[in-house]
């Protein structure tokens, strides 16, 4: 028998990977219905995203196999970094710095029990 396994991919979040990861660490391997349990309660900007993401998956596992978020776990989950957007700004003496403004994508896998 085959796994049924669902992929989501959310792409260019606004958010550092480094910040989005220790959100991804949480939840990992956990059920998709205690995952959203905590990252309800969690005060971290990343977590409502990440929330959206496993909400799209059960949607998704829903309509392709017809079964209910307690019977999903959350399979892998990775942060990867997405495209970087360079930013000036004017410092002291006549110099310029650049800021990095990090970029995100969630790859995430729901597997039926």
């Amino acid at each position: 028998m085959e796994d049924k396994i669902v992929t989501v991919k959310v792409k260019n979040i606004a958010q550092s990977p480094l910040k989005l990861r220790l959100v991804a660490n949480l939840i990992r391997g956990k059920n998709a219905s205690e995952a959203i349990e905590m990252l309800t309660l969690l005060s971290k900007k990343g977590a409502p995203i990440v929330k959206k993401a496993i909400m799209s998956g059960i949607a998704n596992a829903r309509e392709k196999y017809g079964v209910d978020k307690e019977s999903l776990v959350i399979s892998k989950i990775t942060i990867d970094e997405a495209r970087t957007l360079k930013r000036t700004r004017f410092e002291s003496r006549g110099r310029v710095s650049r800021i990095d403004k990090r970029r995100s994508h969630i790859n995430l896998e729901l597997k039926v029990k």
